[in-house]
C-alpha cells in the first residue's frame, strides 16, 4: 500500500512537472513571436504556432493563439492606420481571408490530426526555402490588386487549418515592396478580417474552450511584452534581418 501511494505521489510530481515546463515552453513561444511581432509588423504566428503544436497539437496552438492575434493586430491598425495608403486593396485582401478561414476552420475541425501537422510542417519549410530563395521578388500594386483576392483566400484557408498564413499572406505583400507601417496597416486588417470569422467558428466547433481561452489571454499578455522589444530591434538593425 505504502508502495503504491509513493508511485502515485512521483507519478503526480513527474506530471505537474512536465506540464510546468509545457508551460514554459509555452509561454517562451509567445513571448518570441511578440518580439517578431513588433519588429515586422507579423509573424507571431511562424514562431509561436510550430511551437505550440510540438507541445500540444495543431487545434490547441491554433486556438490558443487566436486572442494574441486579434488583439495585437487591432491595436496595430489603429496605431498604424493613417499609413494605410493602398485604398481598397487591403480591405478586399482582409475580405478574401476571412473567407478562406472558414474553409480552413471547418478542416481544422474534421481533418486528421496527422495530416493537419504534416501540413503546418510543410507550409513553414515552404515558406523559409521561398524566404531564402526568392529575396527579391517584386510584385507591383496594380497586379497585386489582380491576384490580392486569391493570394488572401488562400492565406485565409491555411490561417484556418494551420493557423500560419504568412507563408502566402506575408510573403505576398512583401513582394509588394510596402514601406514597413504601410505593410503593418494591410497586414493588421488581413489579420483581423479573419479573425473576426475564425473566433466564433473555434467555440462553435467547441475548440476553443474555456481553459484554452485563459492560455490564449495569457499568451495576449506576453505577446504585447515582447513587441515593444521587437519595435526596438527594428529601429536598431536592418530590416532585412527578420
Amino acid at each position: 500500500m505504502l508502495l503504491s501511494r509513493k508511485f502515485f505521489e512521483s507519478w503526480c510530481d513527474m506530471l505537474v512537472a512536465g506540464i510546468s515546463v509545457h508551460l514554459i515552453y509555452a509561454a517562451g513561444a509567445f513571448f518570441t513571436g511578440g518580439i517578431l511581432k513588433g519588429a515586422t509588423g507579423a509573424g507571431a504566428p511562424i514562431i509561436a504556432i510550430p511551437i505550440l503544436t510540438f507541445l500540444f497539437d495543431v487545434p490547441t496552438a491554433v486556438a490558443s493563439f487566436t486572442l494574441p492575434n486579434l488583439l495585437s493586430n487591432l491595436w496595430q491598425g489603429w496605431h498604424f492606420r493613417k499609413s494605410q495608403t493602398t485604398g481598397s486593396f487591403a480591405w478586399i485582401y482582409g475580405f478574401a481571408g476571412l473567407l478562406g478561414v472558414v474553409i480552413g476552420t471547418v478542416g481544422l475541425a474534421h481533418l486528421p490530426q496527422a495530416l493537419l501537422s504534416l501540413m503546418l510542417s510543410g507550409v513553414v519549410v515552404a515558406y523559409l526555402i521561398f524566404r531564402r530563395l526568392n529575396q527579391t521578388w517584386a510584385l507591383s500594386l496594380k497586379a497585386a490588386r489582380r491576384f490580392g483576392p486569391f493570394a488572401g483566400l488562400v492565406g485565409g484557408l491555411l490561417q484556418g487549418a494551420a493557423g500560419v498564413s504568412a507563408p502566402v499572406s506575408v510573403t505576398f505583400l512583401n513582394a509588394m515592396k510596402l514601406p514597413r507601417a504601410t505593410f503593418i496597416a494591410v497586414i493588421s486588417i488581413f489579420f483581423v478580417s479573419m479573425s473576426i470569422a475564425q473566433v466564433p467558428m473555434l467555440i462553435g466547433f467547441g475548440i476553443l474552450t474555456g481553459p484554452l481561452l485563459g492560455l490564449s489571454l495569457i499568451g495576449t499578455a506576453l505577446v504585447f511584452a515582447g513587441m515593444p522589444i521587437g519595435a526596438w530591434l527594428a529601429k536598431r538593425l536592418n530590416a532585412s534581418r527578420f
